[in-house]
Order: structure tokens, then C-alpha cells, then sequence
């Protein structure tokens, strides 16, 4: 038992894994595009998109904000779980009652497939764009809708037109919040979004590892 138990365990890894490496790809398929036409010859793509090293312009800020997207992250999470939907309809339900022999697992899910894939399209890649296009105010808030909306569909079919409305303004709010963490504080780097991003998810995922709610 404990073999099969363990192989299951190794197969969730490789799988998540697989999937997360997937997701990334095909995330950045567009944007490596738009870079090769626009970018290319002003700045390397990982420069381009916002992974770089964060320059912090206001420590006491930068971490005041970054908690803050932290307990809204957290917080949205925990409302899902206890009202808008069931454990068995988010993407954290993988990892219902497997313990801290998931840890593995969740760190790939939460950093990776999640994190690091949305963060690169949202913040990155929509969100510079955006600014650049049309000013920070109204480019980060075209980020932060489009991100809200996001969630808010995958919630529609599960959770019905009001609490889908209320997670996308929720979420929506997270999103400026990043935004303005990369952009205003972090030197255009989108590592403090995505480190705030992967431990929101990780959060979620521990959740329902040690089957907390």
C-alpha cells in the first residue's frame, strides 16, 4: 500500500509538472511573438516581459502592499472555498487530504503552472503593454479586468452570475494591487507579483492538503 501510495504521489508530480511546463509554453506564445516583432532589438524577452532582478523604491511600502495582496489573495481564497463553490471545483482540489507528501506537487502548481504562467501574460506581458500604450492608471486597470474576468468565468458555470461578478471585482482589485507593486515599487519587475501569486495559490493548495476548511 504504501509503494502504490507513493507511485501516485510521484504521478501527480510528474504530472502537474508536465502541465506546468505546458502552460508556461503556450502562455508566452503570443508575447514571444509580439517581442520578436517589437522588442527584440531593444531588450532581451525576459527584460521585456519583467523578469528581472525588483529594484524596491520604498521598502515600507513595497512590503505594506505586498501583505496587503497577500491577505486579499488568501482571503479570496477562503471565500471560494466556504461560499461560492465547492472543494471539488478549484484547481487546489488535487491535493485534498494528500499531507505534506504533496508539498512537491503544490510548490510546482502554485509557482509555476499558476504563478509564474499568469503573471508573465497578466502583469507582464497585457499589463506593460497596456501602461505603455495608454498610462499606468488606465493600462494597469485593463490588466486588473482582464485578469478579474478571468476568474470570474471560470467560476460562472459553478457559482452563478452574482458571486462569478463579485470574485471577478474581487480579483480584479488583487490584480491592480500587483500591478502597482511591479510597476510603482518593484523597478517594472513582475517577481514580487509572482512570488505574491505563488504563495496566495500555495496557500490554497495547503488548504486543501491538511483539509483545513
Amino acid at each position: 500500500m504504501t509503494y502504490k501510495i507513493k507511485f501516485m504521489e510521484g504521478q501527480m508530480t510528474v504530472s502537474i509538472l508536465v502541465s506546468s511546463i505546458m502552460q508556461v509554453v503556450l502562455v508566452n506564445v503570443i508575447p514571444i511573438l509580439c517581442w520578436l516583432k517589437f522588442g527584440r532589438k531593444k531588450q532581451s524577452f525576459l527584460k521585456w516581459i519583467g523578469l528581472k532582478i525588483p529594484k524596491i523604491n520604498n521598502r515600507m511600502c513595497f512590503f505594506t502592499f505586498l501583505i496587503l495582496g497577500f491577505i486579499l489573495f488568501s482571503a479570496l481564497g477562503v471565500m471560494i472555498l466556504l461560499y461560492f463553490t465547492n472543494k471539488s471545483d478549484i484547481a487546489a482540489s488535487q491535493f485534498y487530504g494528500v499531507g505534506i507528501s504533496g508539498i512537491i506537487a503544490a510548490l510546482l502548481y502554485a509557482f509555476v503552472q499558476t504563478g509564474l504562467s499568469e503573471e508573465m501574460l497578466f502583469r507582464g506581458f497585457i499589463g506593460k503593454r497596456a501602461i505603455s500604450a495608454f498610462g499606468f492608471v488606465v493600462g494597469n486597470t485593463i490588466q486588473a479586468l482582464l485578469f478579474g474576468c478571468l476568474h470570474g468565468v471560470m467560476f460562472y458555470l459553478n457559482t452563478g452570475i452574482l458571486n462569478a461578478t463579485i470574485i471577478t471585482i474581487f480579483t480584479a482589485i488583487i490584480g491592480w494591487v500587483m500591478g502597482y507593486i511591479n510597476e510603482k515599487l518593484s523597478d517594472g519587475s513582475i517577481i514580487p507579483s509572482w512570488i505574491l501569486h505563488g504563495s496566495a495559490n500555495l496557500f490554497s493548495a495547503f488548504i486543501m492538503m491538511f483539509n483545513i476548511l
